[in-house]
């Protein structure tokens, strides 16, 4: 007598991720876990990738919340995420947490528990997707990000604008606009080289002698400035009121 068949176990499939991180401008395209779990040589390339961008420190990601990310991304069918902020140390985390961005003090990031992403079309469908999972959902409508983590069930939105910029390094991008427009004072052009001290000695900077007369257009009134001329072509200030 044959003996009845069994189906066989379910083979979990192979995760990847397509992601790119809005810090470095490095990519990460790959696989995570295949069926006998998770690729420890692809965890190692994603603790480097999902680093702390302000101090380089690294630390273990949370495979949970790769998990997380992968499922909510396969439930608005797009292939591709932007890294916004992954682990944080203490520090980087208390730094934030002194903006207005309403930083929790003992966020989930400290523990590489969690991830802000945006995705290049369908967020507001991955936050749906995301809170039906049961897990740690932040909501930035007007600022194009959102939250997911590991920790403890919750869900808020916060409307305000531009809170992406807040995690983002654009120290880069400052110096990169610096060189183009080449703000150089004359005297003091860019060799790399430190500034030397400027002590203060009392004596004039050289070719910044007082010569006492008053600056043109400058008329003081009190604590007033009256019209500044020549704000480009045409356009001035009457009135404004300059505290120095």
């Amino acid at each position: 007598m044959p003996r009845p068949s069994r189906p066989s176990p379910t083979v979990a499939p192979l995760r990847r991720l397509r992601l790119v991180n809005a810090n470095t401008g490095e990519t990460f395209d790959g696989p995570f876990r295949d069926d006998l779990g998770p690729i420890a040589l692809a965890l190692e390339d994603l603790s480097d990738f999902l680093r702390d961008h302000h101090s380089g420190e690294k630390t273990t990601v949370d495979i949970g919340v790769l998990d997380f990310l992968a499922s909510v991304m396969d439930a608005v069918g797009t292939s591709r995420a932007t890294v916004l902020s992954a682990y944080r140390t203490r520090a980087t985390n208390a730094m934030l947490a002194r903006t207005h961005f309403g930083v929790a003090e003992n966020s989930q990031h400290i523990y590489g528990r969690a991830l802000d992403v945006r995705l290049d079309t369908h967020n507001k469908g991955a936050v749906q997707a995301a809170r039906t999972l049961q897990r740690g959902v932040g909501w930035y409508p007007h600022s194009g990000f959102f939250h997911i983590d590991t920790g403890p069930v919750r869900n808020w939105t916060l409307d305000e604008k531009g809170l992406d910029h807040l995690l983002l390094d654009r120290r880069h991008e400052l110096v990169a606009g610096a060189r183009q427009n080449r703000l150089v004072l004359p005297g003091m052009e860019q060799s790399g080289d430190p500034l030397p001290t400027l002590a203060n000695s009392g004596r004039v900077l050289p070719g910044l002698q007082q010569s006492g007369r008053p600056l043109t257009g400058f008329e003081k009134r009190g604590d007033r400035l009256s019209v500044l001329t020549n704000l480009g072509r045409g356009s001035s200030l009457t009135g404004a009121r300059v505290r120095f």
